[in-house]
C-alpha cells in the first residue's frame, strides 16, 4: 500500500496498554542483554484471535516455507495492509518509545542514522526508498518445527529493534519451542539467551546489531535470532518489524 493511502487510515500514535511499561527496565534489559520482555502485552481473547487469521490468506501478501529457503521447518505468512486491529495499534505506540533507544544506541556505535519519533514519519523514508511491503507477520510451528537463526533486515533503511509476540500457551498449545537469541562478541565465542515467554508476553530485541560497552568505549556486537523445536502440539508467533520491505 503506497504511504500516501496510509495517510488515510492512520493507526492510534498511543495505547493505554503502555502506559504500565517500565521503559527504563526495557531499556536497562535492552542494554545488557539485547532483549527485555513486556508482560501481558495481548490478552488470551486477542492472541487466539489473531491466531486464527492464520487460515485467511485474504489477509496475507505472501505465505513462506521454511524448509524450501533453509530457513528451518515450519511456515509463515506476511499480512497486507491494513493491518488487523492490534497490530495497527501496537506498531507506532510500540515504535515511539523504542525510537529513543534506537536513536541512543546509534549516537553510541558511531552511526550517523537517527529515526523520527512518528512511525508514520518512519514509514515514509521506507516507502520513498522503494520498502512499500508491510512486514508483520504470522509464524506457525508444528511439532517437529523450528526456526534457524537469522536476522530480518530487508532493505536499507531498518529500525534495530523488532518485537515477537507469543500468541499459543506453552504447556497447552505446545512444548518446547523457546525463543533463542544469540550474541557474537569480537574475539569470543557465541553467547545465547533463551527468552521464557508466558501467552500474550513479547520480547523485543536488536534486529541485526547493538553496542556493549567495553574497557576504550562502546562497540558493536552481531546478534541473531530463531526458535527452538517445537517438541509437541502447535506454537503461533506474531511478528512485529517497524520498517517495511522492497
Amino acid at each position: 500500500m503506497p504511504i500516501a493511502t496510509l495517510a488515510k487510515h492512520p493507526a492510534p500514535s498511543n495505547d493505554p496498554r503502555l502506559d504500565t511499561i517500565d521503559w527504563q527496565r526495557i531499556g536497562d534489559d535492552l542494554d545488557a542483554q539485547g532483549c527485555a520482555v513486556f508482560d501481558k502485552l495481548l490478552t488470551p481473547d486477542e492472541c487466539r484471535a489473531l491466531s486464527a487469521l492464520y487460515p485467511d490468506d485474504a489477509r496475507f501478501r505472501s505465505r513462506i516455507v521454511m524448509a524450501r529457503h533453509g530457513f528451518g521447518r515450519g511456515e509463515y505468512k506476511y499480512f497486507n495492509y491494513p493491518l488487523p486491529d492490534p497490530i495497527a495499534a501496537l506498531r507506532p505506540a510500540l515504535y515511539g518509545p523504542l525510537s529513543a533507544i534506537a536513536n541512543r544506541w546509534n549516537e553510541s556505535m558511531g552511526i550517523d542514522v537517527r529515526f523520527p519519533a512518528d512511525h508514520f514519519a518512519f514509514l515514509r523514508h521506507c516507502h520513498e526508498a522503494g520498502q512499500t511491503r508491510p512486514t508483520p507477520l504470522l509464524l506457525q510451528y508444528e511439532a517437529g518445527d523450528y526456526n534457524c537463526l537469522h536476522q530480518d533486515l530487508y532493505g536499507e533503511h531498518v529500525f534495530p529493534l523488532q518485537v515477537a509476540i507469543l500468541l499459543s500457551q506453552p504447556g497447552e498449545d505446545f512444548t518446547g519451542g523457546e525463543f533463542v537469541l544469540t550474541e557474537q562478541r569480537p574475539r569470543m565465542q557465541s553467547r545465547a539467551e533463551v527468552v521464557s515467554l508466558k501467552q500474550g508476553d513479547a520480547v523485543v530485541f536488536a534486529v541485526h546489531h547493538r553496542p556493549v560497552q567495553g574497557t576504550r568505549g562502546s562497540y558493536r556486537v552481531n546478534l541473531r535470532h530463531g526458535v527452538s523445536r517445537v517438541k509437541t502440539g502447535r506454537r503461533h508467533t506474531l511478528g512485529v518489524i517497524f520498517h517495511d520491505a522492497k
